[in-house]
């Protein structure tokens, strides 16, 4: 197989606050509403965020699972795909696929990645007028969520009580802590949300490398971290006032990653930031990534499926795009995350209240939108719909969307996690002039608080369970899709990271030409002045 197929891409020649509480008239929506967050996924630590360590021994199901995780029995088909193995994957997959060879998804699946080892896509089912069905990426996620919201694949295996916490640190982990220098301090994992999955990593590292693991938060606005970079080396500062050097860090740092760590570290980091830039946290580049990937992989009937996107929009020609789309669009800010800075357009209402806010970011993302069959955006490639949930007893279809993690390492990709989220209201067959379609159609759990914390809505998830699972409608060969469409979209980024990180130097010009925004460079320059 040519070895372009992985090579560098070409160079180009040159926050959910939509009224996320809102509640509906009936019954069935009574059952929605947003749930208290369980205590243990608040932080533990001190108003100060300070560092504590994490001991071998301390993991406990109960503090890093979901209660209903916890009590959930895996569906069989799940664990089925799970206990496929990349091998009967790749068969199953090119038996119903034939233009795709054997050789070639092996050597994707197969691939090492350099800098994005830990990701997780989240993915529609749709379908077209004519009835093709495909699972489409949405985006593609540096440090993933999912963990708290998976039941236990095995009831016998040793370290069954660990779940897939114990499969990241394992593959994606281990194998880029052999590569740190044992003499440069201890081990970390740094984040900045969800404590119940951030300890959890802690506790399993803890268990695994056999000695304690440092764990402490680092938010965006934190005024007085108890971190800080020395010569490139992350140092940790104790209730003691002590310092700490540390070898390498699990991060979960989801903000604006970019100003608190360097491009390049002595300390060993995973994910490492370039890989939020290329497109982990950076729907803008992710969006580059893919259609750079697309075109070397063009040969081998394989591609990235995503809603038509495009790039580097000012607020001036939204307008524009949105009367070519057919006044259907989804408005997105590059950078955010856990369901903010994205906004779904069909009436003027919707688009006045987009260009009242003030945007703290120069440019923006126009997106297809995925709707119902009379309502969905028009595109080059036709108009895609949800396939939505299987009708519930009133006949209700919800929207919903299917979370999948998976890692890479010097032994390929696996997946480790898989769950589900639905929308607050049921899919309208036809759209009033004044509708909120945020809450038909967005299904992020994350909700942001007043004081800057957050919460989740789990009343909308989905678990991979007996009793859930059923109602997403999908098959086997629906979870095989995605996994491979998550892995095409994990090495697209992880090839432009290589690309943007040549010779061992961020490539500023290349950045800057594919992602011209003034906001984000100087972000950047904040943890990187020699930038």
């Amino acid at each position: 197989m040519s070895t372009t197929l992985f090579g560098s891409p070409p160079l180009m020649p040159h926050e959910v606050t939509k009224d996320d509480l809102l509640l509906s008239t009936s019954a069935e929506d009574k059952k929605i509403q947003t749930t208290p967050t369980p205590p243990s996924e608040k932080s533990t630590m001190a108003e100060d965020h300070q560092a504590r360590q994490i001991l071998q021994g301390e993991f406990e199901p109960e503090q890093h699972f979901y209660p209903r995780v916890l009590n959930a029995q895996i569906h069989p088909l799940i664990q089925s795909f799970f206990t496929l193995g990349n091998d009967r994957i790749i068969a199953r997959y090119t038996h119903l696929n034939p233009q795709v060879k054997v050789e070639d998804l092996k050597e994707i699946l197969s691939y090492h990645p350099q800098h994005f080892q830990w990701a997780g896509s989240d993915l529609f089912n749709v379908t077209t007028a004519s009835g093709h069905r495909q699972m489409i990426v949405i985006e593609t996620n540096s440090c993933p969520s999912g963990q708290k919201s998976m039941p236990l694949l095995s009831e016998t295996d040793e370290h069954n009580e660990q779940g897939g916490y114990r499969l990241v640190i394992e593959t994606a982990f281990q194998d880029q802590l052999s590569k740190a220098d044992p003499s440069l301090g201890g081990l970390a994992v740094v984040c900045d949300k969800n404590m119940m999955e951030s300890s959890g990593y802690a506790a399993v590292l803890a268990d695994v490398a056999k000695e304690p693991v440092w764990l402490v938060e680092w938010h965006v606005d934190d005024p007085s971290p108890n971190l800080k970079w020395v010569d490139r080396v992350l140092y940790i500062q104790d209730n003691d006032k002590q310092w700490h050097p540390i070898r390498a860090c699990f991060r979960y740092l989801t903000q604006k990653p970019w100003n608190r760590f360097p491009l390049k570290t002595k300390t060993i980091v995973m994910n490492q930031i370039i890989s939020c830039l290329a497109g982990g946290r950076n729907k803008m580049m992710a969006a580059r990534a893919y259609d750079f990937y697309n075109k070397d992989i063009l040969r081998t009937g394989l591609s990235i499926k995503t809603p038509e996107t495009i790039n580097n929009i000012t607020r001036g020609e939204i307008p524009l795009w949105l009367r070519s789309m057919g006044g259907h669009a989804v408005l997105k800010v590059p950078y955010s995350n856990a369901g903010q800075g994205v906004y779904t357009i069909t009436n003027q209402n919707e688009l006045d209240k987009f260009m009242n806010e003030d945007h703290h970011y120069d440019k923006f993302i126009v997106q297809s939108l995925v709707g119902n069959a009379s309502w969905s955006s028009d595109t080059t490639t036709g108009k895609f719909y949800h396939v939505g949930t299987i009708p519930n007893k009133k006949s209700n279809t919800y929207v919903s969307d299917l979370r999948m993690m998976v890692t890479g390492s010097s032994q390929g990709f696996r997946p480790i996690c898989i769950y589900g989220r639905k929308a607050r209201l049921p899919l309208a067959g036809s759209l009033k002039p004044d509708d909120d379609t945020w809450n038909m159609l967005g299904t992020n759990l994350s909700v942001k608080l007043p004081d800057g914390g957050w919460t989740t809505d789990t009343s909308r998830l989905i678990l991979m369970d007996r009793k859930d699972f059923n109602q997403l409608g999908l098959g086997i060969d629906d979870l095989i899709e995605a996994y491979i469409q998550t892995v095409l979209a994990v090495i697209a980024i992880d090839r432009m990271a290589i690309r943007l990180m040549a010779n061992g130097k961020f490539d500023y010009e290349l950045f800057e030409s594919l992602n011209p925004d003034n906001a984000l460079m100087n972000e950047i320059r904040q943890a990187n002045p020699d930038f």
